[in-house]
């Protein structure tokens, strides 16, 4: 019985493949990179948008705390003063939840 056809490859053949076979690989790798790079994603920003942005960085300047209601409320209870409406508090309250 012949078996015709299924020659044993070469050790250089096979190294000879495989470089061939990176070579391409790297070529296409190059090729999408210059791909990816003329269709990357352009935003462009209205005027109304720029607006926007300007006003938000504004607003994230601003302090949490207003210095001067907290220390006009401080003094009204030192000086027992501050009347506060406990339905209005209690309702403040369950609006939070």
């Amino acid at each position: 019985m012949k078996i015709e056809g299924n020659n044993p490859i070469e050790g250089q053949e096979i190294l000879n493949r495989t470089k061939d076979v990176n070579k391409n690989r790297d070529a296409g790798q190059k090729d999408n990179a210059n791909k990816s790079d003329d269709s990357k994603d352009k935003i462009t920003l209205s005027g109304k948008a720029k607006e926007i942005n300007e006003l938000k960085s504004i607003i994230s300047d601003l302090p949490d705390i207003r210095a001067d209601r907290v220390d006009a409320i401080k003094k009204a209870l030192d000086a027992g003063t501050y009347n506060m409406d406990a339905m209005n508090v209690a309702g403040k309250m369950l609006e939070e939840i």
